[in-house]
């Protein structure tokens, strides 16, 4: 007997939930533009088959941490009304079913990095997709550091495109550019902070509730929280100018200057965000911190491809 299409569309549905898509879509998408800023691919011949190979790569890796995290975490998820409704968490999903499609995604996403770009890539993934699944995961109950560590698989994807354009996260002959992967996986790094502590201000007691320890103060949203989204907001003002000072990309033409204004304007944005938190106190300034830093992100990233040698 066959499987009704309604329903067959909505286990479908419930996968794609697994590999929570918009974020993993963003995340990606950090990968694939570092892929493109990567000396050894061509402003002129970089090839549109490769950027789709490096999404469909990253997609899965990124998907399987995300499946790895809700089968794991499917009865605290169960708790909050903001992850109640996942799949795995609502019952429409067995566990046996979250592992197995976590293995072969995770294991396909990382072979698609290894056999069309480098080994390197897709250590660089599978080392990411353990940290975030194994070691991240965990820790959320067991003390906010696990922000700290999280922020880390969070910001590899650039390392990992670097990886997949240069061959190399560093000393591929071209002086300071070599460190450019580093540079931007620094962008992503500091840029984590300032966007989940406000995400973790908005949902503190779905949080708090089930357990976890998110928020860099024991007393949950203070002024201590608040402050270190300002801190770590002002230092992405010098790490953005680094793209330049390493020659990566450059502000000499009339473009290159633009894409400056423009990267500025976007971190002053961020800092006065984070500074209106910290006077206002309240989810709604928080709620300003998450979708200013939901825009800022690509915003920088396509700004220095814009402007890239």
């Amino acid at each position: 007997m066959k499987e009704p299409a309604n329903k067959k569309d909505s286990k479908l549905k419930d996968y794609m939930q697994l590999t929570k898509p918009s974020l993993t879509t963003m995340v990606v998408f950090s990968s694939v533009i570092s892929y493109l800023l990567a000396p050894k691919v061509s402003n002129t011949e970089w090839s549109w088959t490769y950027v789709v190979l490096l999404f469909i790569g990253g997609f899965l890796v990124t998907g399987s941490a995300n499946a790895i995290n809700q089968t794991v975490e499917k009865d605290t998820d169960a708790l909050m009304k903001r992850t109640a409704t996942r799949p795995i968490a609502a019952g429409r999903m067995s566990v046996t079913e979250g592992w197995t499609f976590a293995i072969i995604t995770g294991a396909g996403g990382v072979g698609v990095l290894m056999y069309f770009f480098n080994v390197l890539s897709g250590l660089l993934a599978l080392f990411s997709l353990f940290l975030y699944a194994f070691v991240y995961t965990p820790l959320k109950k067991v003390n906010a550091v696990a922000v700290l560590v999280g922020a880390v698989p969070g910001a590899l994807p650039c390392l990992i495109g670097w990886a997949a354009g240069n061959d190399a996260v560093f000393d591929a002959g071209n002086g300071w550019q070599d460190w450019g992967g580093w540079v931007l996986f620094g962008i992503q790094f500091l840029w984590q902070f300032p966007h989940f502590w406000a995400i973790a201000w908005i949902a503190h007691k779905d949080y708090s509730g089930a357990g976890f320890r998110l928020l860099p103060a024991e007393k949950g949203p203070t002024k201590f929280t608040a402050i270190q989204t300002v801190m770590y907001a002002v230092l992405l003002i010098p790490v953005c100018v680094l793209p330049y000072v390493i020659q990566l990309t450059g502000y000499q033409t009339v473009k290159g200057k633009i894409c400056v204004a423009i990267i500025m304007l976007a971190n002053l944005f961020l800092v006065a965000q984070c500074v209106r938190l910290y006077n206002e106190m309240n989810a709604t300034a928080a709620r300003r911190v998450m979708f200013g830093s939901y825009i800022y992100l690509p915003v920088i990233l396509l700004a220095l491809l814009a402007s890239k040698v």
